[in-house]
C-alpha cells in the first residue's frame, strides 16, 4: 500500500515564499515519478511540475522560474520549493505518485495541503 503525505501548506503574503513536502511511504520510492498537482476553488485540478525516477523535470508554464521540483531518495520525499508567490498560486497542493505496474501505469495521490497567498 502506497501513501502519499504532504505538509509545508499555509497562509503567505505576495512574493513570498513556501517548501511543500510529500512523504511516501512504503518501498521502492526511488522507482517512482512524482508530481504536484494544484486545485483552486472551483476549478479543475491543474499540472504544476513533475521530476522522473531518473531526475527530469518538468514545469506548467505559470509557475517556471519561481517553483522548483526536487526529490530525495533517501528520504522517500519530494518538494515544491513556490519562491514569489502570487494569489492565483492559491488552491489545494496535492502530491502524485506514479510507475508502471505492468500491465498499466498506477497512479497514487496524497490528501493535499492548503496554500493561501493574500495579503
Amino acid at each position: 500500500q502506497v501513501q502519499l503525505l504532504e505538509s509545508g501548506g499555509g497562509l503567505v503574503q505576495p512574493g513570498g515564499s513556501l517548501r511543500l513536502s510529500c512523504v511516501v511511504s512504503g518501498s521502492s520510492f526511488a522507482s517512482y515519478n512524482m508530481g504536484w498537482y494544484r486545485q483552486a476553488p472551483g476549478k479543475e485540478r491543474d499540472f504544476v511540475a513533475f521530476i522522473t525516477s531518473n531526475g527530469g523535470k518538468n514545469y506548467a508554464d505559470s509557475v517556471k522560474g519561481r517553483f522548483t521540483i526536487s526529490r530525495d531518495n533517501a528520504k522517500n520525499t519530494v518538494y515544491l520549493q513556490m519562491n514569489s508567490l502570487k494569489p492565483e498560486d492559491t488552491a489545494v497542493y496535492f502530491c502524485n505518485a506514479g510507475r508502471i505496474d505492468a500491465p498499466e501505469y498506477r497512479t497514487y495521490w496524497g490528501q493535499g495541503t492548503q496554500v493561501t497567498v493574500s495579503s
